[in-house]
């Protein structure tokens, strides 16, 4: 089934018995922990998600997402040019907390309640795993300079030995 504005709301059970693909987009505009994190960003997100059911029985969704992001520079504060990002995971459905915990390592889990899955939520939570946790721009193109990150003037090499703090203690112990 493609789509070109995904559903927010599926029923993944019908969906994996079915063996149905779903495709289409999602403004990241339309997700707000993402524009929380990295601002309002222009693009859509690119999605491509087949509900399945694996030898043992167990519902998946093998899916992948890709957009682009303009993030900003942890250096100046400034945008960067967009960057092209991209996911592709496997999400085992389950019904309860104990359920996902004997789920195998290829899937994570998705809790699945009242026959629903929030579509949105899970693709926003997939969009949120794949930004970069630190970026900066070239250091030829960022506004801030290597010299202004500087926070002070490093302590000169002494000769004289370290004080050791737990000296005092030694001086207890030698007294019993």
């Amino acid at each position: 089934m493609l789509t070109t504005r995904l559903p927010t709301k599926v029923e993944p059970y019908r969906l994996a018995s079915s063996g149905k693909c779903l495709e289409g987009v999602i403004p990241l505009a339309d997700m707000p922990r993402v524009v929380e994190a990295i601002g309002v960003q222009e693009s859509d997100v690119r999605i491509s998600l087949t509900f399945d059911i694996d030898s043992q029985r167990r519902s998946f969704i093998e899916g992948s997402i890709s957009f682009e992001a303009s993030l900003l520079c942890q250096r100046c504060l400034r945008p960067t040019e967009p960057e092209p990002l991209s996911s592709d995971f496997r999400l085992g459905l389950v019904t309860s907390d104990a359920l996902a915990a004997q789920l195998p390592g290829e899937y994570e889990p998705v809790v699945v309640e009242n026959e629903q899955l929030d579509l949105l939520s899970v693709i926003e939570d997939e969009v949120l795993l794949v930004l970069p946790q630190v970026v900066y721009h070239e250091e030829a193109d960022c506004a801030v300079s290597r010299d202004q990150l500087a926070s002070g003037v490093e302590p000169e090499a002494s000769d004289a030995p370290a004080v050791n703090p737990f000296s005092v203690l030694r001086t207890l112990k030698d007294k019993h």
